[in-house]
């Protein structure tokens, strides 16, 4: 079965280690095959990691485009250490990443990234009332 994605007008699309940019028009594709797939709106950049979570992601989104595990292992578990440091009720997100990428399952490990992101800038969010009072 083909995995179908339709690309807004200079949507970009990520697969494998190429970049697709739309054109001006709407466009549906099928894709057969194994390969990595992000779409713009799911991707990092160096630049826009600016958050412990965003770089755990980042990590992940590499390993995902490589399929490589091996490659940033030892920077994703520094990154892990860090931010469990900071907040230890991060861990189970963390553990669901975890048990993703031990499974070879990195587009899932991704999107519990994704969900990482989320509650860190819930947590930021929620305490920052807090410090205002101060």
């Amino acid at each position: 079965m083909s995995l179908k994605v339709e690309l807004k007008p200079g949507e970009r699309l990520i697969i494998g280690n190429c970049v697709v940019t739309n054109s001006d028009q709407r466009a549906r594709l099928f894709i057969d095959g194994r390969a990595p797939i992000l779409r713009e709106k799911d991707i990092l950049t160096a630049e826009t990691a600016d958050s412990p979570a965003k770089r755990i992601y980042l990590a992940v989104q590499l390993m995902y485009l490589e399929d490589d595990t091996r490659k940033l292992q030892q920077q994703y578990f520094r990154l892990v250490d860090d931010i469990l440091a900071a907040a230890p009720s991060m861990f189970p997100l963390i553990d669901e990443i975890n048990n993703e990428i031990l499974t070879g399952k990195l587009y899932k490990a991704l999107k519990a990234a994704g969900k990482l992101i989320r509650y860190e800038e819930d947590l930021l969010a929620n305490a920052k009332p807090s410090a205002e009072r101060l």
